[in-house]
C-alpha cells in the first residue's frame, strides 16, 4: 500500500484540497516547489498592491494622528492593517499548491518569530515574511538571517531601535545603554544555541556590535545605521574579531550563519520538524553534512529532507500544531477565501494565535508541547464546527481526499455510519490520524 501521496502532503504540505489532485511522484513534485517561481500572493482587503515599507509608515503616522480618538484597540490603524495582512497569509495558506514552499516559509518565521504582542511590531510582520523570510527560503541561511535581523519587526521585537553603544556619541552625551536582547536571541535561538558554549562575554561584545543599527520611518526600508549610536572598537564574538560599522554587522552575521554550531542547530530544528519529535541522529547528520558542505544553503537542506528515507518512513509520526490543524482541515474540506475568519478563529482557540508566539523561541514543535485532555476535547469542538459549515459535503470523501490509504477502518466505519454528514464528517476531522501528519 502506496501512502506516500497523501503522508507528502501532510508531511511537507499543509494538507491536500478536493481540487488540487495529488502528484503520482511526490519527491519530484516537492522539489519542483523549491525551484518554480511562486504564484502571487493574495492582497490585504482595501489595497490594490502589497503594503510597501512606505505604506506601513505611513499607517503608524495615521496612528499617531488618532492616538487621541477614541476606538477600540483592533480598530487602530496598525492593527487594523496586522488583520488585513493576517487574513491574507491565511487565504494564500489554505489555497497554495506549493504546500512545501509554504511550510518553509511558516518554519522559517517561527525560527525567526517576530511577535504582535509589541505593538510596534504589528503593522511590520506582513512585509517581514515578504521581504526577509520568503526570498530565501530555498536559498541562502546566510541572506534570511541578514534580511531578519535588519527588519524593522525584529528591531522592534527584541528593543534593538533603544540599544545605544554607552561610549557612542549618543551615548555619552545622553546616558542611553545598551540592549542585549537582540543579540542574545540571535546567538541562542537564530544561530549557534546554547550548544555552542558561547559566553556572556560573547553576547556583551555582539550586541556593542549591534548597536547603531536601528529604525529609521523616514526611508524606504525602514532600517538605517545610525553610527553615532554604534559602540566604538574591536569586538570580539566567539573568538572572532570584528570591527566598526554597518559592513562588520554584516561580516558577523554572514560568519555565524556558517559556523557548524549553527549548522548543526538548523539541522536538528529540521529534523524535529520534518521527520521526528526526537530528531534520528542519522537524519541529522545527513541535513547537517548538507548545510556544512554548502555553507548553509537552506534550500539545499530542504532537498536532503525530501530525498532521504527517514522522511518517509514513519507516516503520522508528528502531531499537527493547531494552526496546521485549522489549514488541513479547511484545505481537505474545500474552504475558500472567506473561510479564512474560521481558520484564524480556530487555531487562536486551540492556543496558536497567528504572529502571537509567547516569546521568541517562537511556536513549540513537540506533540508533548500541545496534547492535553482539554485540548483534545477542544479539537473535536472545533472539528464539528467546521464540519458544519460544509455539511453537504460527503464525509468518505474528505476521507479519500485527505487521508486515503492512511485512514483507519475503524474511522471510515465510524464516519459511515455516522447519524448525518456532519457527525461524519466530524468524526473524520477528529480522528487520530488527521491530527497527525
Amino acid at each position: 500500500m502506496d501512502v506516500s501521496r497523501h503522508h507528502a502532503a501532510f508531511r511537507f504540505g499543509l494538507g491536500a484540497r478536493p481540487d488540487q489532485p495529488l502528484p503520482d511522484d511526490p519527491p519530484r513534485a516537492l522539489l519542483a516547489e523549491l525551484t518554480r517561481e511562486p504564484g502571487p500572493l493574495p492582497l490585504p482587503e482595501g489595497w490594490d498592491h502589497q503594503p510597501t515599507m512606505v505604506d506601513i509608515m505611513a499607517v503608524w503616522d495615521e496612528e499617531l494622528a488618532t492616538r487621541d480618538t477614541p476606538m477600540p484597540g483592533n480598530q487602530r490603524p496598525r492593527a487594523a492593517l496586522a488583520r488585513k495582512e493576517m487574513r491574507a497569509l491565511v487565504e494564500h495558506c489554505l489555497a497554495t499548491p506549493d504546500g512545501f514552499r509554504e511550510r518553509l516559509v511558516l518554519f522559517w518565521t517561527n525560527h525567526f518569530t517576530a511577535s504582535r504582542r509589541s505593538g510596534n511590531v504589528q503593522a511590520f510582520l506582513g512585509d517581514y515574511m515578504r521581504r526577509a523570510i520568503r526570498p530565501h527560503v530555498a536559498g541562502s541561511f546566510a541572506d534570511m538571517l541578514v534580511a531578519t535581523t535588519w527588519h524593522p519587526a525584529m528591531l522592534y521585537y527584541l528593543n534593538q531601535s533603544s540599544s545605544v553603544g554607552p561610549n557612542s556619541l549618543t551615548g555619552r552625551r545622553a546616558q542611553l545603554g545598551l540592549n542585549e536582547n537582540l543579540g542574545r536571541e540571535i546567538l541562542e535561538l537564530h544561530t549557534l544555541s546554547p550548544a555552542a558554549g558561547y559566553s556572556q562575554a560573547d553576547v556583551t561584545s555582539f550586541a556593542k556590535l549591534l548597536t547603531g543599527l536601528t529604525v529609521q520611518r523616514r526611508n524606504g526600508t525602514g532600517t538605517i545605521f545610525a553610527a553615532n549610536r554604534h559602540e566604538p572598537g574591536p569586538k570580539r564574538v566567539f573568538g572572532e574579531e570584528f570591527g566598526e560599522g554597518a559592513q562588520e554587522i554584516e561580516r558577523a552575521l554572514r560568519w555565524l550563519a556558517v559556523q557548524e554550531s549553527t549548522q548543526r542547530h538548523l539541522a536538528i530544528k529540521l529534523v524535529r520538524h520534518f521527520v521526528d519529535d526526537t530528531p534520528p541522529p542519522a537524519a541529522v547528520q545527513k541535513v547537517f553534512s548538507t548545510l556544512r558542505d554548502s555553507r548553509s544553503d537552506i534550500g539545499a537542506a530542504a532537498r536532503t529532507l525530501v530525498d532521504m528515507p527517514e522522511t518517509w518512513q514513519k507516516p503520522l509520526a508528528k502531531l499537527k500544531t493547531p494552526q496546521e490543524f485549522a489549514f488541513a482541515a479547511l484545505r481537505g474540506l474545500g474552504a475558500g477565501p472567506r473561510h479564512a475568519p474560521v481558520a484564524l478563529r480556530v487555531a487562536g482557540s486551540l492556543g496558536q494565535q497567528v504572529w502571537l508566539a509567547t516569546d521568541p523561541i517562537g511556536w513549540p514543535d513537540r506533540a508533548e508541547d500541545w496534547v492535553t485532555p482539554e485540548g483534545v476535547l477542544q479539537r473535536m469542538e472545533q472539528a464539528h464546527d467546521m464540519a458544519g459549515r460544509f455539511s453537504r459535503l460527503d464525509p468518505m470523501a474528505l476521507a479519500e481526499t485527505t487521508l486515503g490509504p492512511l485512514a483507519r477502518p475503524e474511522t471510515l466505519q465510524a464516519a459511515r455510519r455516522a447519524g448525518s454528514q456532519r457527525d461524519g464528517l466530524t468524526l473524520v476531522l477528529a480522528s487520530p490520524e488527521f491530527q497527525r501528519r
